[in-house]
């Protein structure tokens, strides 16, 4: 009888076993479905700012090179996302490694022994990875696009693209998100404000240096303006940027925890809207009126300065770095004029000066606020900011002497659309 009852004990001690380590498994695959849901939905996010970086660029560039701003920008994002496939992965996700340089391999497979639930914690599976950091392979290359336009060749655009992207990005992503030796330092950049924009930022002050300004931007000591073919463009690409880094900061987050996204996209929010704050009161104080230009740069600005330390910084850090990145954005375009350093859209300023500034707040505001972590931030804009300027200056050189970087005068002055791509991208007439 004693024999029969703990026979009967057992066996219901293993079914609950069994039944909690089924509830257990499901519990993961529940948590791996709702992650992994929200990592695509935000990698779609980030993907719908390849559309607001092309309406910005169109937006702010002259209309006779409408098209050609367009063919960039579509095209673009074609190079990098199959560059980044064919090899960028691999090199910014290699495995182990010596913290500086790595290569997993050629292409995308599934890892040896791979299973959803063992990959990435169970976050998100292998192809939702590579997927979401293609997005950001891709952002990267279009900073450059709208800083050089209106006189660089497409053909060395694209190639200058395929290595950006394919390359430099990748490397020098893998020292921090691919665990090399910026990430065993101590380095931290949420979600890119150095990896992602100040790698796109140095890239497009060299091209700048390397291709020169446009004819006629510069003459006896003043600044001619360049109207752009569409303010309401312009404001159309900044809300439609500002709506992608909701998945761009968010999906950083690279889980589905409420608790985290919910803060990130606070912080974020309120940087964009303090960003803009400081973008009026910047062209105000420079220009003496309501500079709609500034303020969509004092959005980007803000989004841009709050990329790196979304997840580290309290509602009022985050307008505080919001104003800041605001306001500095203006003068940094003002310095680039003087410095005769014409970009066109004011790429180097948003991305670059914005991205320093925000990733070295991380020293300074936030959670790991502290001299030591300050330190660690400045070692690392630094060893970033000489790889990407000096080896995309050596690319764009390469170039220059050997198929050239410059479109020819008369297609410059005439626009880019007819002589390159035997369409305007404004057409409308009327009848008499």
């Amino acid at each position: 009888m004693f024999s029969s009852i703990h026979l009967i004990a057992d066996a219901t001690l293993a079914t609950e076993s069994v039944a909690q380590a089924v509830t257990a498994e499901q519990l993961q695959n529940v948590g791996l479905t709702a992650s992994n849901i929200w990592m695509l939905v935000s990698t779609m996010l980030v993907f719908i700012m390849a559309l607001g970086f092309a309406c910005v660029e169109a937006g702010f560039t002259q209309a006779k090179n409408t098209v050609n701003i367009l063919f960039k920008n579509t095209v673009d994002l074609s190079v990098g996302i199959i560059s980044y496939a064919w090899f960028g992965f691999n090199l910014m996700y290699p495995g182990e490694f010596n913290g500086i340089f790595g290569f997993a391999g050629w292409g995308l497979s599934l890892p040896e022994g791979y299973t959803s639930l063992g990959y990435a914690g169970g976050a998100y599976t292998y192809w939702t990875d590579f997927l979401f950091q293609a997005m950001f392979a891709a952002t990267c290359a279009t900073i450059v696009s709208g800083a050089v336009a209106e006189r660089i060749k497409i053909s060395a655009y694209f190639i200058f693209t395929f290595f950006l992207v394919g390359f430099i990005y990748p490397v020098l992503g893998s020292w921090h998100w691919g665990g090399g030796w910026l990430s065993e330092m101590g380095f931290y950049d949420f979600a890119g404000s150095t990896v992602v924009h100040s790698v796109g930022g140095w890239a497009a002050l060299a091209g700048i240096i390397a291709i020169g300004a446009r004819k006629g931007k510069y003459v006896n000591g003043k600044v001619i303006d360049k109207p752009g073919s569409s303010v309401p463009l312009a404001v159309i690409g900044v809300f439609l940027l500002w709506f992608g880094w909701f998945g761009f900061n968010g999906g950083s987050v690279l889980s589905a925890d409420p608790e985290s996204i919910s803060l990130v996209l606070v912080t974020t929010t309120l940087a964009a809207a303090a960003g803009a704050i400081g973008g009026w009161l910047g062209g105000y104080i420079a220009f003496k009126r309501f500079d709609l230009g500034m303020v969509l740069n004092g959005i980007l600005a803000g989004l841009v300065g709050i990329t790196a330390g979304a997840d580290q910084m309290s509602p009022n850090e985050a307008i505080l770095i919001g104003i800041a990145c605001g306001v500095v954005v203006v003068f940094s375009a003002i310095g680039m004029d003087k410095l005769k350093l014409d970009d066109c859209v004011g790429a180097v300023s948003v991305h670059l000066t914005c991205g320093i500034i925000g990733t070295l707040a991380i020293g300074v505001l936030g959670q790991k606020a502290g001299m030591s972590q300050f330190i660690t931030q400045l070692t690392g804009v630094a060893a970033y900011g000489a790889v990407a300027f000096f080896s995309s200056l050596a690319i764009f050189y390469a170039l220059k002497f050997t198929i050239g970087v410059r479109v020819s005068e008369e297609h410059e002055n005439e626009g880019l659309d007819s002589h390159e791509h035997g369409i305007r991208g404004y057409t409308i007439t009327f009848d008499n």
